[in-house]
């Protein structure tokens, strides 16, 4: 590793991310909780029904290998594909690059059904919610990450729910390649804008510590009481000469949880990268992945790393969880979709992006701007994606394009919903606020 000590090359590391058109993928990462099918509580990292003893028969039925840390599995690679573990022992798929959504629907429906053969057996159940809905912070064990020994004291410094973001709450995310700076900050002013709309769509958690929290994505609401230095939305995303330059200032100032040598993790909580880069910090000077790393650990809505990530989705459940990236990449990547895109959120002062983006967390589709609401927004936004997906023509064995893992989130948007709304409907109705009925009702199945 190189000692660095440029802000120059920090730029470099972005420009040098591009891509030509004809290697654009899209990448989805899946995060699931899961919890013990008879108590609904979050299963451990430990023991013979939890995190652990699931990540070792994936690797000896179906050809995962493990790296671990201190003799404990805490992620597993096959291919181009990866799984991690977040600290409350979600697990997430980081799929494979796909060219199309139909591979990545082939990755997603092997992937579900692994992880059901084996819950099977030991009485665990992937629900389809954006956070956990019966245990509570403290009662959900830490996965055996050195990092998150080191960010989870962190957490409680900076914040009043980092812990529970950590711990409770998952994602389902959206990773897109760049052509180069003109098209990354098209493309990343576009989906800073558009956050409050796709919050509104997918929100997922409205239902947490065994009731209703009061709010349709009570995780994005968690976000905001995390750390305010590395999350939310980032204002100078809208100016109208915005560059790589302005993200490198934005990340130079956040400050670093870490840096990796040799294999361990050396804290450096608080040092801002600036810092780092210009005088060094423990004896150690800053490399290029250190940059990497650090680039890691912010989390706004939308992340630049070598690619794009939208990140402002709750999971869900099967049958919706390939919309998000359907969605993404129907707008991204046509031209003239990115460009309508814009032009729906294009207009909004900092002010009224700030209010709508809070609100989207309480009253998700129900939430106003001007005289729209977020319904009558998302209902536009959609159709401009499966414009996007039509004109890309990227057809399966059965002759269909794209669009069709659209068509779920179509049928719920046409009936004025998210998916949070039909869940409190049926918590309060049809399930009669029984946790029991609440796991059959989310549990996953193979879609």
């Amino acid at each position: 590793m190189s000692p660095i000590n440029k802000q120059k090359e920090l730029v470099e590391f972005f420009h040098n991310s591009g891509k030509p058109r004809s290697e654009w993928r899209v990448g989805t990462e899946y995060e699931k909780v899961a919890i013990e099918r008879r108590s609904g509580r979050a299963i451990p990292y430990s023991g013979r029904s939890g995190v652990e003893a699931i990540l070792k028969a994936l690797v000896g039925e179906y050809g995962w290998d493990a790296q671990q840390e201190d003799g404990h599995p805490i992620a597993l690679v096959r291919g181009k594909a990866q799984i991690h573990l977040e600290p409350g022992g979600q697990i997430e798929l980081a799929g494979e690059p796909c060219e199309s959504i139909h591979c990545t629907y082939a990755e997603f429906t092997q992937h579900i059904r692994e992880l059901l053969e084996i819950g099977e057996r030991l009485g665990v159940v992937y629900l389809g919610l954006g956070i956990q809905p019966v245990s509570r912070v403290e009662q959900i064990e830490w996965v055996p990450k050195r990092r998150y020994g080191i960010m989870g004291p962190y957490m409680e410094k900076v914040g009043t729910m980092g812990h529970r973001m950590m711990k409770q709450t998952a994602t389902v995310q959206a990773n897109i390649d760049f052509s180069d700076e003109a098209d990354a900050m098209a493309k990343f002013r576009t989906g800073m804008g558009l956050s409050p709309l796709i919050i509104a769509m997918f929100a997922n958690s409205p239902i947490s510590d065994g009731n209703l929290n009061g709010y349709r994505s009570f995780r994005e609401h968690i976000w905001t009481k995390t750390d305010k230095d590395r999350s939310g939305l980032l204002r100078f995303a809208f100016s109208s000469d915005v560059s790589f330059v302005h993200y490198v200032e934005y990340a130079l100032d956040v400050p670093m949880y870490f840096i990796l040598r040799d294999g361990n993790y050396i804290d450096f909580t608080g040092v801002p990268f600036r810092h780092f880069l210009a005088h060094g910090h423990k004896g150690h000077s800053a490399t290029l992945e250190d940059w990497a790393l650090h680039l890691t650990t912010l989390f706004p809505e939308v992340r630049i790393k070598r690619y794009i990530e939208v990140r402002c989705a709750d999971s869900q459940p099967p049958e919706l969880m390939l919309a998000l990236p359907a969605l993404i990449k129907g707008v991204l990547y046509d031209s003239d979709c990115l460009q309508a895109a814009w032009d729906l959120v294009k207009g909004w002062s900092w002010d009224e992006r700030m209010e709508v983006y809070h609100d989207s967390h309480r009253h998700a589709l129900q939430a106003r701007i001007g005289r729209f609401s977020l319904l009558d927004l998302a209902k536009e936004l959609l159709e401009i994606a499966w414009e996007g997906l039509r004109r890309q023509a990227t057809l399966d064995l059965d002759g269909k394009d794209e669009t069709i893992y659209l068509k779920p989130l179509k049928d719920l948007l046409a009936n004025g919903k998210c998916p949070a709304d039909i869940l409190v409907e049926k918590w309060v109705g049809e399930l009669d606020q029984d946790i029991r009925k609440l796991i059959e009702y989310s549990a996953y199945k193979l879609i």
